[in-house]
């Protein structure tokens, strides 16, 4: 056997060497925004009338607008859940958000694989900035996921001025507004993180535009203060529109607060020299109801009525629970410089489900072997590639516990939606989303042989895709 020169393999050494840090090179940072309750809505780029969000337009139009982006389900906790494995909230055992209070043992198991910790383990520099709500213990501490550096806040909430936050490990007080005092602490671990370690992924979730949504900074409230907004439906019945309009106005003055913070952070990415070399992914945990449907909130929305409905056994007065399109679906782009065109618009079927498998992909990780996931990569349609198999059916779930109890079970195709509460079986809907894109005629009880076949063929791919992900809901149902 010949052997090689010593000076020869030397060389091929480097060489392969070098080739690997190229590689290495070539890997995107990554930024990811995600917000608290953000409304699809209350977006410029959407259209709507009254929103104020010009670094965010920028944004949308820089890279691509995923225009059905939804979650699977629209709540924090499940859905941040959902985020970083991939899996369903039942699958985990966290179907609603976590109350600290009545909850102190339950959080995300820190066995389950996550993106973050794959990320961490490939060489990226990772950090979590901003709101967790996935385990206040410190067994669930984000740092037991794969992020190196973690500044803000376990639990689900706090002030949106002078907050409460965990900062090198302990709790204390922080002067200032909120989304500020996290997108200042961004800037400053990007700042004087070490390039040559690697790239970076950072996760900065901020709590805003999340009730309560006053005070903000005088520049934010400005452009609100004396607006009149446009409510979505005014003529709905009883509907309090004196209370829509305030906090319309205080909704979207919070929306503002965290626009003009993201246009803090681009501008940032451009004087460090890394805006070219860096994914930036703005998403929400779920969407919001600001009056529509006679409803404010999210999946676990309260009426805005001057009277509301009477209370039933599992449904106590005042709560609407639901999975309306304005609950489940959330504001998206991707901004990925060289590879995403801008002003591509993605209308393609896509869920907080898939950013693991995406994320992965861009960063050139492989998924380990045996590794269970539910979403899929979107790499493909950023790259404007539509797979001929690409399904634009939609699944989601949401068991509520804390105020109401249901077990609403959603099956959406783009054009019919069927929403199944297997504990209150009189508030199952559905709906023709193309001639009914509001949600204002639930079609459950009509009786033509049409909708009833279409009632039936949903209803078989809920109760499938409950058997896929072994939902316990399953076994209340076989009593």
């Amino acid at each position: 056997m010949r052997r090689i020169p010593t000076l020869l393999l030397t060389l091929i050494t480097f060489v392969l060497a070098g080739a690997s840090l190229a590689r290495a090179a070539e890997r995107p940072n990554i930024l990811f925004i995600f917000t608290d309750d953000q409304a699809p809505w209350a977006l410029g780029k959407s259209g709507d009338p009254n929103a104020r969000t010009p670094h965010l337009d920028r944004l949308f139009r820089e890279g691509a607008y995923l225009t059905n982006n939804f979650t699977v389900t629209p709540v924090c906790s499940p859905s941040r859940t959902s985020l970083i494995s991939s899996r369903y909230g039942t699958e985990m055992g966290i179907t609603d958000w976590i109350n600290s209070r009545n909850e102190p043992d339950l959080g995300l198991d820190p066995s389950t694989p996550v993106w973050p910790r794959l990320l961490h383990d490939a060489g990226y520099q990772t950090a979590l900035i901003g709101k967790w709500h996935l385990g206040v213990l410190d067994k669930y501490h984000p740092t037991q996921f794969g992020y190196d550096d973690f500044m803000g806040i376990r639990e689900g909430g706090t002030s949106p001025v002078n907050p409460r936050l965990e900062v090198n490990g302990k709790m204390q007080t922080v002067r200032g507004y909120t989304p500020d005092i996290l997108t200042d602490e961004t800037i400053r671990w990007l700042r004087l993180r070490d390039p040559k370690q690697g790239p970076f992924a950072i996760s900065l979730h901020y709590r805003a535009p999340h009730a309560r949504w006053l005070p903000v900074r005088d520049e934010d409230w400005a452009p609100f203060e004396n607006l009149d907004p446009q409510i979505p439906n005014p003529d709905f019945p009883k509907l309090d529109t004196e209370r829509v309009r305030r906090m319309t106005r205080e909704y979207l003055a919070s929306t503002a607060s965290v626009d003009r913070n993201v246009g803090k952070l681009l501008e940032e990415l451009r004087v460090l020299g890394v805006e070219d070399n860096t994914v930036v992914i703005f998403s929400s945990d779920h969407g919001y109801n600001m009056g529509h449907n006679g409803i404010w909130h999210k999946g676990n929305g309260h009426w805005v009525l001057t009277e509301p409905p009477a209370p039933t056994s599992n449904i106590p007065k005042g709560q609407r629970p639901n999975m309306y399109d304005h609950s489940i679906r959330v504001p998206t782009a991707v901004r990925w410089p060289g590879v995403t065109s801008p002003g591509t618009v993605i209308a393609e079927t896509t869920s907080n489900l898939d950013w693991f498998p995406t994320l992965l992909e861009m960063a050139g990780v492989e998924l380990p072997e045996g590794v269970v996931i539910r979403g899929r990569s979107i790499v493909p349609l950023l790259k404007g590639q539509v797979p001929d198999d690409w399904d634009n059916d939609f699944y989601a779930e949401y068991s509520t516990h804390h105020q109401s109890r249901t077990h609403m079970r959603m099956y959406r195709t783009p054009k019919w939606k069927l929403v199944r509460d297997f504990l209150n079986p009189e508030r199952d809907e559905l709906y023709n989303l193309e001639d009914d894109p509001a949600e204002a005629h639930n079609l459950i009880a009509d009786s033509s042989p049409q909708v009833k076949q279409v009632i039936d063929e949903l209803h078989e791919k809920i109760l499938q895709r409950m058997r896929e992900i072994d939902d316990p809901v399953l076994e209340t149902l076989e009593r």
